[in-house]
Parts: C-alpha cells; structure tokens; sequence
C-alpha cells in the first residue's frame, strides 16, 4: 500500500474535483473543500516526500503491466519535490482565490477547473510515459485556458487566443517528437528510451528529434526567442489565476526540459550549446522587457522570463553543481513568482491600479503589508541571505569552473536588471507619496473588505513568504536536497533501475 502513494496525490486532485462539480451551486462549500483539500494535498505530499526521501526512487506499474509495455508512475527527489511545491502553492492560491475573485467568477467553475489544473501538474511530474507526459501537458493547457478566459473580459480573451496558440503549437510539435522517438525506438517508457536511444547510429536524427523536444518544451517554458505569448497573457487574468501560472505552469516547461535532457538526450555538446545560449539570451531579453514596462503585473510577467534564465544555464552548463543551481532556483522560484502575483492582486485591491506611474504612498497607509511586499521582492532580486541568493552561487561557481565567462556576465548582468527593477517598483509603489487618482478610477476594494476578508487575502502572502524566508534562512537542507536531486539526473541510471527493478531486464 505504502508504494500505491506515489499516486495519491494524483487520486485527491481528481476526488476534490468531482466532489467541487457536485457543489457547483454552493460556493462557500466549494471553499472550504478547496482550502481543505489543499492542507490534505500538502499532509499527503510531505508523506510522499519523506518516503521517497528514505526509501529512494519508487515507481507504480499501472495494471500491473511490467515496463516498458505499461503506464509507469515514477516519484524520484525532483518529482516528489515539484509535487510539494504544487501543494504549497496550490493551497496558498486557493486561500487567495478564496477571498480575491468575485463570486461571479466563482460560479462558473473556478474551484474544479483549478483542482483539475493541479491535476494536470501532479501528473506530468510523476509520470514515467513520455506520451503521458503529452496528455497531462493537455489536460493542463485545457484547464488553463478555461481559468484564463473565466469573466470573457476582452483582455482576457486576447490573451487567451495567444495562450491558446502557441501552447497548441508546442503541443503538436511534442506530438511530432514523440511519434519520430516511437518510430527509432518503438517504446514511449522514459527509462526504456534512455537506454534505446543512446545506442541508436543515427545520431543526426537523434539530434534532430531533440531539438523537436527543445523547441515544444522552449515554447512551454517561455525561452527566448519562443517567450512572446506569455507577457502578452499572464497579466490579463485574476491575480490567483496569473499567481498559479506564473508559479507552476512555465516551471512544467522546465520540469520537461530537465527530465527529457538528462535522461533520453544525454551527452550532446551541440544541445547544450545551444541551451546555454538560449538560457544566456532568455536571462537578457527576460530582463530588459521588464525593465520598460509600467503595469506591474506585466513586469512580473517579464521577470518570470528573465529568471527561467537562470535554471535553462544549469541545464546548458550539465555539471553536478549547476543541476543543483537549477534545481535549488526552481525551488525558489516557483514559491516566489506565485506570491508575487498575488502581492499584485493585493496591491490593486488596495490602490485600483497596476499602473506603476498612478501607484505611491503604500508605506504610509500600511506599513506592515509594505514590509511583507518586501520579502518576495528582495528574495527575487537575491540579496543575501533571502532564497534567490544561493543558487545563484551555484550557477556562478559552476560557469567559473568551466570558464564560461560569458555565462557569468549574463547571470550578473540579469541580476543587476532585476536589481534595477525591483528598486523601481518598490520607490514607485512603496516610498513616493500617493498619487491621487481620479474617483472614476479610484476603486479602493481593500478599504471596503472586512477584517476577516482581509486577512483571507494577506494570509496566503504570509503563508509563502514564511515559506521564502525557510528557502533562504535554511539553505543548508534546500541545498543538500537540490544536490540529491542533481546526483540522481546527472546518474540517470538510478531512475533505470527503479523502473525496470534491477536494472538488468531491458538492454540497449
């Protein structure tokens, strides 16, 4: 029983959604089974964690068929660990949306269509089917695209179409790679084609059906030059909904991106090469399309390019360290993107606005709320000893290793941009006096809230700062995990041999 865990929390997301379907009608119920499904989620979780934590790699054989003919579910240290952060920020987005998207909104299925997402995220995580992987990614992108579109405001739906779009395209080019990998290999099991394609002759069409892999996941992470479609849509849904997006669904990209280039496409200087320019050119792009935008929510769109920057160079660079560097980012990021869209969704309820030009005087007003904006943001820029330090450290100490100069001023200069940008945001928003706006425009939604309502809608903020706060102030163990993840990668044949059991019934 204790090994059918690796699939619980795959079980609850798909019970809480179909229990939310049946309370369609009853949004204060669909609330409080969100929110407590969420702590259910994350107990479940941390058991999973630990297990995998003391027992080690641990897979499910769906129907019992043995691999590679099966659906095989595998829960190494990385996909334990995405699978934690999931329910972490899951349950923090579904405090936020709690309180923060109006009961209109709520009435068209908000709460299931969010589990379902969820769903989606767990499953791609776990799963050790690369066309699995294909269908979780389309459960996601179905979910998602509902989430972005709940309202039918026009910005959303032109975001939306965008959304839609390019992730659809990625979707068929993944479709294309796989159909190309079962046609060399004649097997769709993750552990099975590492083996099978290492000892294909061929290896220019084995380079070539990688590069379909890089440029469908590229497009899913948001790399450069395949990032436009997502600060064109990230910013037009409600603050929760933009908070799991920014958080989660590019970090899948990268999931992929990691997962698929350290098991199936190994040891290819060409690849990672051109990862690593990839990386280096999304951390320069990513940053200064921040650096000119004035609407909040747009800049944390574009600094969610800029920082998948930094975990593509750890993927491109493929040394034990800079695994670790990326894996530790991961770690960090993914906590502090999803608090800060929602920091963006308090901001507007108390000011009425993203325009960071209309913005000002927050501190005056509320002093201790300013100080909790603080802590996501100064963790993004990486001042030491807060989460975006040190894998930075990392990155930086395995480009130094390997004389990668150009590395290391691409990763100094991107932290120098978001420097930049946070100091502007915080000066904008924080310090200055408070512009008056218009009464037209002054929509004060946090003023008329009660007390209760408010600290619905700061105590999720709390929650993933305190979170944050953990990342950096016990790096120690966050690194100590980041390098058992990078071990496990880098000698991908511990993942063989947990799939196939001992390793010796499947030969190349």
């Amino acid at each position: 029983m204790t090994q059918q865990l690796v699939i619980y929390p795959l079980l609850l997301q798909l019970f809480l959604s179909i229990i939310l379907m049946f309370s369609w009608s009853k949004i204060s119920w669909q609330r409080v089974i969100s929110i407590g499904g969420g702590f259910i989620n994350i107990a479940i979780s941390i058991w999973l964690f630990v297990y995998i934590w003391n027992e080690g790699i641990q897979t499910v054989q769906a129907g019992n068929w043995a691999a590679p003919f099966g659906i095989t579910f595998v829960a190494d240290s990385l996909s334990v660990t995405l699978v934690l952060l999931t329910a972490i920020s899951g349950l923090a987005v579904s405090a936020f949306s709690a309180s923060s998207i109006v009961v209109a909104r709520l009435k068209f299925g908000y709460f299931p269509i969010f589990h379902f997402l969820l769903l989606g995220l767990n499953g791609a995580f776990l799963t050790g089917d690369i066309f699995n992987l294909y269908v979780w990614f389309e459960i996601i992108i179905i979910s998602s695209f509902v989430l972005i579109t709940l309202g039918g405001e026009k910005a959303q739906l032109e975001g939306a179409v965008k959304y839609f779009t390019m992730n659809i395209l990625a979707s068929m080019i993944f479709l294309t790679a796989i159909a190309v990998l079962y046609g060399l290999t004649g097997s769709l099991n993750m552990a099975d084609l590492s083996l099978k394609v290492a000892a294909i002759e061929n290896r220019g069409l084995v380079e070539i059906t990688a590069i379909l892999f890089l440029v469908a996941f590229g497009i899913k992470a948001a790399v450069f030059p395949l990032y436009f479609w997502l600060p064109a849509s990230y910013h037009t849904p409600p603050s929760a909904v933009s908070a799991i997006f920014g958080g989660l669904l590019t970090k899948v990209g990268v999931y992929a991106l990691i997962r698929i280039f350290t098991l199936i496409f190994v040891g290819d200087v060409f690849l990672q090469d051109t990862i690593l320019v990839m990386a280096v050119l999304t951390l320069i792009s990513g940053g200064l399309g921040a650096l000119i935008q004035n609407n909040l929510r747009k800049v944390f769109s574009y600094l969610i390019i800029c920082h998948i920057g930094y975990m593509i160079v750890g993927l491109g660079l493929y040394t034990e360290v800079a695994i670790a560097g990326t894996i530790f980012y991961l770690i960090h990021d993914i906590v502090v993107k999803t608090n800060l869209f929602m920091v963006g969704g308090l901001i507007y309820r108390i000011t009425g606005t993203n325009n960071i030009r209309s913005l000002g005087g927050l501190y005056k007003e509320y002093p201790l709320i300013s100080l909790l904006i603080a802590i996501p943001l100064f963790s993004l820029v990486g001042i030491p000893p807060l989460s975006g330090f040190w894998p930075k450290i990392s990155l930086i100490t395995a480009a130094f290793t390997a004389e990668n100069w150009w590395v290391i001023g691409a990763i100094l200069f991107a932290s120098l941009l978001t420097m930049i940008i946070i100091a502007k945001v915080w000066a904008n928003v924080v310090w200055k006096d408070k512009v008056e706006l218009p009464k037209r425009l002054n929509f004060r939604y946090f003023d008329k809230m009660t007390n209760i309502r408010k600290t619905q809608l700061v105590a999720p903020i709390i929650f993933l700062s305190l979170i944050s706060l953990y990342i950096g102030f016990g790096a120690e163990h966050v690194q100590q995990l980041s390098t058992r993840v990078a071990n496990e990668l880098i000698d991908n044949q511990q993942y063989i041999d947990a799939v196939f059991k001992t390793g010796q019934n499947i030969k190349p």
